[in-house]
């Protein structure tokens, strides 16, 4: 019979694999980028540098991301964001202050595999799990994955085709940076398509846009 001990260490291993599980492997590589750039007007301060949890939340979504494998890992920003990046690869903007359309472009720009995974510093819910689903779907389908329920879209914790690029430079140089148009445009084009998720699933996307939301995330943890 196993010691009381000898459970425990079990316990502790088998905990420490769910939040950060071994990389996970996919029909096909992929980038993946951590999108840091946003002027973070209503928090006040760099949403980088937040702590959740005891952790940066910069820490934690690359965490993330670096649990699932991806073939080169880099952030998306002004150089230099998050302070504490430690040497890790920064892309900066290719037009300052336009909106995440423009750390998107950097990153399909950068990136040498034929996927790209967009996750946004400010989604600190979001699990590795739900984005290897998308990943595995995209894939599969051939066409980029952004989480949906009915009119709502997450375009910011999403799959994106490198071919997306032109669509992607096209929307940046246009008066409308949304990234919805974006979306939009990549899937008339049969690039990219909504993925349906649930209300519980859907509630794991909430962003950190003020202080208060932190105080909310910091008492669910």
């Amino acid at each position: 019979m196993a010691s009381g001990l000898d459970m425990k260490r079990a316990f502790a291993l088998g905990r420490a694999s769910r939040v950060n599980p071994r990389p996970m492997d996919f029909p096909q590589p992929f980038s993946a980028v951590l999108l840091a750039g946003g002027r973070s007007t209503r928090m006040g301060q760099d949403k980088a540098g937040l702590i959740i949890d005891g952790q940066p939340l910069w820490q934690r979504q690359w965490a993330k991301l670096e649990a699932l494998g991806a073939g080169e890992l880099f952030f998306s920003g002004k150089a230099g964001v998050p302070d504490a990046a430690d040497g890790r690869e920064t892309i900066e903007d290719p037009v300052a202050d336009a909106g995440p359309i423009s750390g998107i472009v950097a990153a399909l720009r950068r990136a040498s595999h034929p996927w790209l995974l967009v996750l946004a510093v400010d989604l600190p819910d979001v699990p590795s799990s739900l984005l290897a689903d998308l990943l595995r779907e995209a894939m599969l389908a051939g066409a980029g994955r952004v989480p949906a329920r009915e009119e709502w879209l997450q375009p910011l914790a999403a799959v994106y085709p490198r071919a997306c690029l032109p669509i992607a430079e096209e929307c940046l140089a246009g008066s409308n940076r949304s990234v919805r148009r974006f979306f939009r445009r990549a899937s008339q084009a049969g690039l990219a398509a909504g993925r349906p998720v649930s209300a519980e699933e859907q509630a794991l996307f909430r962003n950190l846009n003020a202080p208060e939301d932190v105080v909310l995330a910091a008492s669910a943890t």
